[in-house]
């Protein structure tokens, strides 16, 4: 894993299972979920849709409408589950430019993506992550709503230097809070491969 730098010693176990199978939101309908993008994110008006996305770990609930991450709604999109329409225009939002409006505003748009996109095909429930660098909070197969989150999430992409005192202060602040620090890592090709970290020794 050359994104490790060489000055620390770091325990490395894989820890999260591989994908059983793709992950769809079970949708009984039809017709897609609409939803509208502002200044505030992408918001799912009805009732219950709201209900049916907040079950299983999507948005965050605003005046009587879920408000997804753009992570979230690019994750739907990509599934065919909603469709995202400008609040302003009233022109349809295509992937790609979801995509940009998240690249505008957090330059690791990509990587948070694609970690977010490969912890909901495992199964696992991923919500918004704490700072320090916890990109999120994971939850056990079949444990949210009823448990805390057992994982917290610090993505990296392979190649991207990361300092030794952000690991080291990210991982006392996880065991802090008694969780898991997991390393979400991208490589070149897309593909993400995870490792708890539980101790940093400087040489």
């Amino acid at each position: 894993m050359h994104i490790i730098s060489v000055r620390m010693d770091c325990q490395k176990v894989t820890v999260l299972g591989p994908p059983k199978r793709e992950i769809e939101v079970s949708r009984v309908l039809e017709e897609k979920i609409k939803t509208t993008i502002g200044e505030n994110g992408v918001a799912v008006p009805s009732p219950d849709d709201v209900e049916g996305l907040s079950l299983r770990g999507y948005g965050v609930s605003e005046n009587g409408t879920l408000v997804l991450t753009l992570y979230e709604a690019l994750f739907l999109l990509s599934k065919g589950v909603i469709e995202v329409e400008d609040e302003k225009t009233g022109e349809e939002v295509s992937f790609q430019n979801l995509l940009k409006r998240f690249q505008s505003v957090d330059e690791n748009a990509w990587v948070r993506y694609l970690i977010y996109r490969d912890l909901r095909s495992r199964g696992y429930v991923a919500r918004e992550g704490f700072g320090l660098g916890i990109d999120f909070r994971v939850y056990d197969r079949g444990e949210y709503g009823r448990e805390t989150a057992k994982y917290l999430i610090f993505g990296i992409q392979e190649g991207q230097p990361v300092t030794v005192e952000e690991l080291a202060r990210a991982l006392r602040y996880v065991q802090s809070l008694k969780k898991r620090l997991v390393l979400a890592v991208i490589n070149r090709r897309g593909e993400v491969v995870y490792y708890s970290l539980s101790k940093l020794t400087l040489k």
